[in-house]
């Protein structure tokens, strides 16, 4: 359910914002308009919004900006600690996209750069559980790494490799990258109308629409 991939974040915590800045010549294009594909996710968000992966509190600073109310969960403790410290007045809960505190009458769920932390299967599970936690026009709005296709996956892990990216090409093949065909399954199977909008040459946002 993605804790497996706690250790990562025990080290990269304090170095992420300068990965996300573009500062990381592997992981510069995944990160691309960063801050444009945070301020996307943000644009569509509207009321109780519950986040997942909060991770130092990047999309959460521009949600309270907006002022919508902000539910913030983060499974890693490092990247806990910092966004509490960051932001004092709320409170950022210990969870996950599984497993994450009783919450009611929520709007909007958000995430950025997480889901892919989760198997497709796990990705179904936590999907179908959302649905009866969102109002009744509720709505999920993700950004995360995803691919066109199959061929597109492969494509993308050989030319990190021929770019001499070898922590990019381990980590494409390590997590659960999703492809668009599958999310597109995934979300319509739990209830949803699903529409995708490419932000990078990596990052998909997912807007899924309870029907």
């Amino acid at each position: 359910m993605g804790r497996e991939f706690m250790h990562i974040f025990d080290e990269w915590a304090e170095s992420y914002d300068q990965t996300v800045s573009g500062h990381n010549e592997q992981y510069r294009e995944v990160f691309r308009d960063y801050q444009a594909i945070l301020e996307r996710v943000v644009e569509l968000s509207y009321g109780v919004t519950l986040e997942f992966g909060v991770g130092t509190g990047n999309l959460t600073e521009k949600l309270v900006t907006k002022g919508v109310p902000v539910i913030a969960v983060e499974p890693n403790l490092n990247m806990r600690l910092m966004a509490q410290e960051r932001f004092p007045n709320l409170t950022v809960h210990d969870g996950d996209f599984l497993n994450f505190p009783k919450v009611k009458n929520v709007e909007t769920i958000v995430s950025s750069y997480a889901f892919h932390h989760l198997t497709d299967d796990e990705k179904f599970q936590a999907m179908r559980r959302y649905y009866d936690l969102l109002t009744v026009n509720g709505q999920i709005v993700f950004a995360d790494t995803m691919f066109k296709d199959d061929t597109a996956f492969r494509e993308k892990i050989e030319e990190a490799k021929n770019k001499g990216f070898p922590d990019l090409a381990e980590d494409l093949t390590r997590e659960y990258y999703t492809t668009i065909p599958k999310m597109k399954q995934i979300g319509e199977q739990a209830g949803y109308q699903v529409e995708f909008e490419q932000l990078n040459d990596f990052v998909w946002l997912t807007h899924a629409k309870k029907q």
